[in-house]
């Protein structure tokens, strides 16, 4: 790789980190689509090396944000607990894929539209009715029972297929839950998400390194802006409103899941 290419690198992972550290999205979604269109990585390789760049982003981010104490962690370790076995399957389905398969291009551009638009409408000014009415400032002890504890498990299983799968981290996916249906503040959510992707994306780089999926190259010039830009989101992160923070992750997502169709 020459210097040019990883200058590029650096200043992609600069952004992830700081754009993902902020949203708790772990910075995966904007790295790997990097890789895709400007590198023409294969998505297997794309997808592993992405991984590592989320750890990275995670580590750095929840060192800042424990000492806030924004981070959950009862619900973070019961998410952790269904997202390991998650993220294995998601590395095993990864390698069956076909290089040439636009399935994954496809899978991932829907999802990140999907998301893009529900959060564009659900923090615009005029909200529509026809979405949940949530306050994501309702304290946690308001959760109704049937969404307790016992659908953390599952929905840790649920991230760690699409973190691995998509090497992307599922902080994009899990945020957004944890506001609108568990009613979790959007800070602690998002710091709880971050918390959750130090552990599990742990075992799908694991898994990553024993397939050999990992470009090196691309992590070690990513890595270093991944890790300046994480502490510079812990920093920001205390300045952005809430509903500023989801405007910035479904304005994201919607540009990238535009751009993966293609």
């Amino acid at each position: 790789m020459d210097l040019s290419s990883g200058l590029l690198l650096l200043i992609v992972g600069l952004i992830a980190g700081g754009y993902g550290t902020i949203v708790g999205a772990g910075g995966g979604f904007i790295f790997v689509p990097a890789l895709l269109l400007f590198f023409d990585m294969e998505p297997a390789y794309a997808a592993g090396s992405g991984l590592v760049i989320v750890l990275i982003n995670s580590l750095s981010g929840v060192y800042g944000y424990a000492k806030q104490k924004k981070i959950n962690y009862r619900i973070g370790m019961n998410i952790v607990i269904g997202a390991v076995p998650g993220s294995l399957l998601g590395v095993w389905l990864l390698q069956l894929q076909p290089s040439d398969s636009k399935i994954f291009y496809w899978i991932f551009a829907t999802i990140l539209l999907a998301l893009g638009i529900f959060l564009l409408i659900k923090n615009s000014p005029i909200q529509l009715k026809i979405f949940l009415k949530t306050d994501s400032e309702t304290p946690e002890k308001d959760i109704p029972p049937i969404l307790k504890s016992k659908w953390f498990v599952p929905l840790g299983l649920l991230m760690g297929v699409l973190s691995s799968y998509l090497g992307i981290g599922g902080g994009w996916l899990l945020v957004p839950i944890l506001i609108y249906l568990f009613y979790l503040p959007t800070h602690q959510a998002t710091a709880t998400s971050i918390f959750t992707l130090s552990l599990y994306t742990t075992v799908g780089v694991i898994s990553q390194l024993l397939y050999g999926s990992i470009d090196w190259p691309a992590v070690i010039w990513g890595g270093i802006g991944v890790f300046i830009g994480a502490q510079l989101g812990v920093y920001l992160s205390k300045k952005i409103p809430g509903k500023i923070v989801m405007q910035m992750l479904s304005a994201l997502l919607i540009i990238i899941g535009i751009r993966m169709y293609f």
